[in-house]
């Protein structure tokens, strides 16, 4: 039966060196990916927003917030962290967890390191992520099985962020224990149809398990109780923790290509797909029929008349492919749901459940468009999968290229330049990772 003194150990033992080349490269691209997606969320209302309710709640000098020149307690700036990056919907997953760790994992980490003033070399920063996403992986998909109803990806970030802060601060092995399980227990399992249905800041609650994780490791530390973390280490899940050090689950996230839900992406990818081979003007199209999963029909078929509404759509990512020929923040922004060429597009959508693809899912997502035409023709698409997963990766060109696309609008192309270069230079030593922090942190307001 998996305990809390496994994943200590594990924490405890890895060393950058044990980390095959492969997991060591993808690890650097997942870092520069989430934090080009979280200098594109910082031009969110949602970002605003908890900004504002951090700065007054969770105020502090204790942690740095990515990207605001703002300082919070730890818990605060993992919240804001976490929630600016899941404000723009292109950072990695998982498809068994149906969810994310890194969006959570990252700001989490960077906050504890600036709380305990620990000083770490840049390869052992890299070497917390790959654990942090081995864990929060597992976790995930251990709460899947034990905990039936689909949630959200803050409640295995909580357990995941609360493993590695318990670590870094030292914790004893039953003190640590007690921070696994208060994470498990007050991590959010919040409803993720609900919110599918529904779209709004809420997202994926991934900021709140950041939160609730680092507030589980120091209320461990205060002699606060809550173990054990049975629905994430229980024997029903032994299997899963058994592959921990031996097999990557950091291989197995995929990469967004667009900043829609990653349910929208096969039909994205199939309507890119049609217009690079047949470009289509607004004039020509009549109607568009969308076949795909069930889960996929359950996301916003209407215009959007907000970027969380854009970003859980389905129809209207498919119209801006269809017709723009690319889906990026732009095609997410309000300025575009005015677009009338787009309106009537999204507007002439109808959609169909398909049992095959049903039966594939969530380890496949499959997606058929077809395109009724002016002309009288019919473009039906092949079933196609969204790029970016395990089988079908980006190259690490193309996920560059996606960081200085998605964060263009946020910053100028010699700051993308000096963070880029600063995540491919940390090395061996401490001042690599503090290029980075200086980077990523603007000084203090």
């Amino acid at each position: 039966m998996p305990n809390s003194n496994d994943i200590n150990k594990f924490l405890n033992e890895i060393r950058w060196a044990d980390v095959p080349d492969r997991v060591q490269a993808r690890v650097r691209f997942l870092l520069l990916d989430l934090l080009g997606t979280a200098l594109a969320g910082t031009g969110t209302e949602l970002h605003a927003a908890v900004l504002q309710y951090a700065t007054r709640n969770l105020d502090g000098d204790h942690a740095r917030v990515l990207f605001s020149g703002v300082t919070l307690s730890p818990e605060g700036a993992a919240l804001v962290g976490a929630m600016t990056i899941d404000s723009v919907d292109a950072h990695d997953g998982h498809r068994l967890t149906k969810g994310h760790v890194g969006c959570g994992l990252l700001p989490a980490l960077l906050a504890i390191l600036d709380d305990r003033q620990v000083a770490l070399s840049g390869e052992d920063f890299l070497t917390y992520l790959a654990a942090g996403y081995e864990i929060g992986t597992r976790a995930g998909i251990a709460l899947h099985r034990t905990a039936s109803e689909y949630h959200t990806s803050g409640a295995w970030i909580a357990v995941c962020v609360a493993a590695f802060c318990g670590k870094l601060m030292d914790l004893p092995p039953d003190v640590y224990a007690h921070a696994l399980g208060i994470a498990e227990y007050h991590g959010p399992r919040s409803q993720m149809m609900r919110v599918i249905d529904h779209p709004t800041m809420l997202k994926d609650g991934s900021g709140w398990g950041a939160m609730a994780g680092i507030s589980a490791a120091a209320l461990a530390e205060a002699g606060f109780t809550g173990a054990p973390a049975i629905t994430v280490l229980g024997s029903d899940v032994a299997d899963i923790w058994a592959t921990l050090g031996a097999e990557w689950e950091v291989m197995n996230q995929y990469i967004k290509g667009f900043p829609v839900c990653r349910w929208a992406q096969p039909s994205v990818q199939a309507a890119l797909d049609l217009t690079r081979v047949r470009p289509l003007r607004p004039e020509d199209i009549v109607s568009v029929e969308i076949e795909t999963f069930h889960e996929g029909t359950r996301l916003f078929k209407g215009i959007p008349s907000t970027t969380e509404e854009a970003q859980y759509a389905i129809g209207f990512p498919v119209a801006a492919a269809l017709l723009r020929g690319r889906v990026g923040v732009a095609e997410v922004s309000k300025a575009a749901f005015c677009d009338p060429d787009l309106r009537a597009v999204c507007e002439g959508l109808s959609f169909k459940e398909n049992d095959a693809f049903n039966d594939l899912f969530p380890a496949e997502r499959w997606a058929r468009l077809s395109v009724h035409l002016s002309s009288g023709e019919v473009l039906t698409t092949p079933a196609t999968q969204a790029k970016g997963d395990p089988e079908t990766p980006y190259s690490e060109a193309e996920l560059t290229a996606k960081f200085y696309d998605l964060a263009g609008e946020a910053a100028s192309r010699p700051r993308l330049e000096a963070i880029h270069a600063a995540v491919m230079g940390l090395d061996g030593s401490g001042a690599s990772l503090i290029r980075l922090q200086d980077q990523i942190f603007p000084k203090a307001k």
